[in-house]
C-alpha cells in the first residue's frame, strides 16, 4: 500500500470547503513517483485491457505510460473544443463547478476492453461521463483504476455497475 502522507493536503482549493490531494509532491520524488507507477502497472496488467484511456489532465501523468508498457493504444479525453475532429460528447457536474468532456469518434473499436485511468475518484461526476462516453464504442468491458479515491464522497456509487480498482483509499 502507498504511503498516503507523501500527498500534499491544500485545504479551501481550488474553492472555500474542498480539500485537494495534491499528487505533485509524490511525482517529485523519483522514488515514490517508480513506486506508484509500478503498483499502478501492476494493477493494469492483472485487468488486461485492450485500450487505457485517460481524462484530462491528471489521468495523462499516468495513462500514456501504462499503455506503452503494456503496447496497447492510449486514448485521450479532453474538454470541450479540445480535440480537432468529429467528437462524441458528455457533460457531468463536479463538486465545484460543471465540465464536457469528449472523446474522437473514431478512437476506439467495438468490443473492447477499455480501462477509465484517472488520478483521483471523488464525487464520481467525471467517472460516470467517461463510462458513458465509452458506451458510443459498443465495449465489451469498461473498467476504472485511480491512484486515490476519497470514499467519503461516494463517488463509487455513480459508477456501481464497473469494476473500480484505486490504489490508496481516503
Amino acid at each position: 500500500m502507498f504511503d498516503i502522507s507523501k500527498f500534499r493536503i491544500v485545504e479551501d482549493f481550488p474553492k472555500q470547503g474542498i480539500k485537494f490531494y495534491d499528487i505533485t509532491t509524490v511525482l517529485n520524488d523519483a522514488s515514490s513517483f517508480q513506486e506508484l507507477f509500478q503498483a499502478l502497472l501492476e494493477k493494469v496488467r492483472d485487468l488486461k485491457p485492450d485500450v487505457i484511456v485517460a481524462l484530462e489532465a491528471r489521468g495523462y501523468i499516468f495513462a500514456p505510460a501504462l499503455a506503452l508498457a503494456l503496447n496497447i493504444p492510449f486514448i485521450p479525453l479532453r474538454k470541450k473544443g479540445k480535440l480537432p475532429y468529429k467528437t462524441y460528447s458528455e457533460s457531468y457536474d463536479l463538486e465545484y463547478g460543471q465540465e464536457t468532456i469528449e472523446v474522437h469518434q473514431d478512437a476506439m473499436k467495438p468490443q473492447q476492453r477499455i480501462l477509465i485511468c484517472d488520478d483521483i475518484l471523488a464525487t464520481g461526476g467525471t467517472a460516470a461521463a467517461a463510462a458513458k462516453l465509452m458506451q458510443h464504442f459498443n465495449p465489451k468491458t469498461v473498467e476504472f483504476l485511480f491512484l486515490m479515491e476519497l470514499s467519503f464522497l461516494n463517488g463509487r456509487n455513480k459508477i456501481a455497475e464497473y469494476c473500480a480498482e484505486s490504489l490508496i483509499r481516503v
